[in-house]
């Protein structure tokens, strides 16, 4: 399974993003698809999750309802479009997919890792 993420970028705080991770492999290891940020000198933590077939979304706290997990199935690609962002926000975001639905939130239930892409929110 190969991920691609991009779309990420310098933005102004209260401004908008859209990532793409697009996927490609083996259908079963990619039954959900999650993304992930990572900080400077912080531990990588859990943003959004969606379930390949049902759709089923799960955010952390600190983006419920400002951003929206998404996919297309034609094209093979989650999208995670960020509004209203904050500088707080700024992290690598790396996107990554699991063949178990369980654990949406942990990392370590994702098998397969697609490389960053930078977002930064100046304030």
């Amino acid at each position: 399974v190969q991920l691609q993420a991009f779309g990420g970028g310098l933005v102004q705080a209260g401004g908008s993003l859209r990532l793409s991770c697009a996927a490609s492999g083996r259908t079963f290891s990619r039954n959900k698809m999650g993304w992930f940020r990572q900080a400077p000198g912080q531990e990588r933590e859990f943003v959004a999750a969606i379930t390949w077939s049902g759709g089923r979304t799960y955010y952390a706290d600190s983006v419920e309802g400002r951003f929206t997990i998404s996919r297309d199935n034609a094209k093979n690609t989650v999208y995670l479009q960020m509004n209203n962002l904050k500088p707080e926000d700024t992290a690598v975001y790396y996107c990554a997919c699991g063949a178990t639905l369980t654990t949406m939130t942990s990392g370590r239930s994702y098998d397969y890792w697609g490389q960053g892409t930078q977002v930064t929110v100046s304030s």
